[in-house]
C-alpha cells in the first residue's frame, strides 16, 4: 500500500518515515491564499480542513494507486489565525506578541481513497494542541532565531521539533499535531477507509 504525500513539508515527511512509512512526495502547488479567499472567512479549523482537502485533491492522478494525504497548519492566537509569516520582520512581531502566552496549533488532514487508481472515498479531520511559550524569551532570542530563517515558513512562526523547541514549555493535546501531521489522526482516518495503518509500513527495522 503506498501512501502519496501532497506536501513538502520536511516535518511531516520525517514524522511519517519516524512511524515507518516512506511516502511518495507530490507538490501539490496550490495558491493557499487564493483558495483561502475565495473561500471567504473560516475559523482555523475550517481553514486547515480546506486548505488540506484542496492540496489531497490537486495531484490526484489516475497512475496514483494507493491513499493521497494533504495536510496543512495554522496557528490560533486570541481569536487571530496566521499561516506562515515569510518575512522576517513578520515572524517577529508575532514572536513579540505570543512569548508568554497560550495558543492552538491546527493541523488538517485529508485522506483520498485511490486504491486501484481511481478515487473511491475522502475523509478528513482536524486535530488541535495547545502550546504554551516561555514568557522570558528575550528579544535577542527572538531575533537570533528569526535570522536562522526557520520560522519564515512554518504555521505560527514555530517549530516544535527543531530550533524552536527550547522556547516551548508545554504541549497540550496531540504533540504530533504541532509538527503538521497527527500519526493517531491519520490512523483513524485510514480506518474509516478500510485502510489498516500496519499496511503502510514499509520501512525495514532492525
Amino acid at each position: 500500500m503506498r501512501l502519496y504525500l501532497a506536501s513538502t513539508s520536511p516535518a511531516r515527511l520525517a514524522t511519517l518515515r519516524a512511524a515507518g512509512v516512506e511516502p511518495v512526495l507530490l507538490s501539490p502547488g496550490v495558491d493557499e491564499e487564493a483558495v483561502a479567499a475565495a473561500a471567504g472567512p473560516l475559523d482555523g479549523p475550517g481553514l486547515v480542513a480546506l486548505l488540506a482537502q484542496a492540496k489531497a485533491e490537486a495531484v490526484v492522478d489516475a497512475r496514483l494507486d494507493g491513499v493521497i494525504l494533504g495536510g496543512d497548519s495554522a496557528f490560533e492566537l486570541d481569536g487571530a489565525v496566521y499561516g506562515k509569516p515569510h518575512r522576517p520582520e513578520v515572524a517577529r512581531e508575532r514572536w513579540l506578541a505570543q512569548r508568554g502566552r497560550t495558543g492552538l496549533l491546527h493541523s488538517g488532514h485529508w485522506v483520498i481513497d485511490h486504491r486501484g487508481g481511481q478515487v473511491r472515498g475522502a475523509v478528513g479531520a482536524v486535530s488541535t494542541a495547545a502550546v504554551t511559550f516561555a514568557d522570558d524569551i528575550s528579544e535577542a532570542e527572538i531575533d537570533a532565531y528569526v535570522a536562522t530563517g526557520e520560522p519564515l515558513l512554518v504555521a505560527g512562526a514555530f517549530t516544535i521539533d527543531s530550533l524552536g523547541s527550547a522556547f516551548i514549555t508545554r504541549v497540550e493535546g496531540d504533540p504530533h499535531a504541532v509538527v503538521g501531521l497527527s500519526v493517531s489522526t491519520l490512523r483513524a482516518l485510514l480506518l474509516e477507509l478500510g485502510v489498516a495503518w500496519t499496511d503502510l509500513w514499509n520501512i525495514p527495522r532492525l
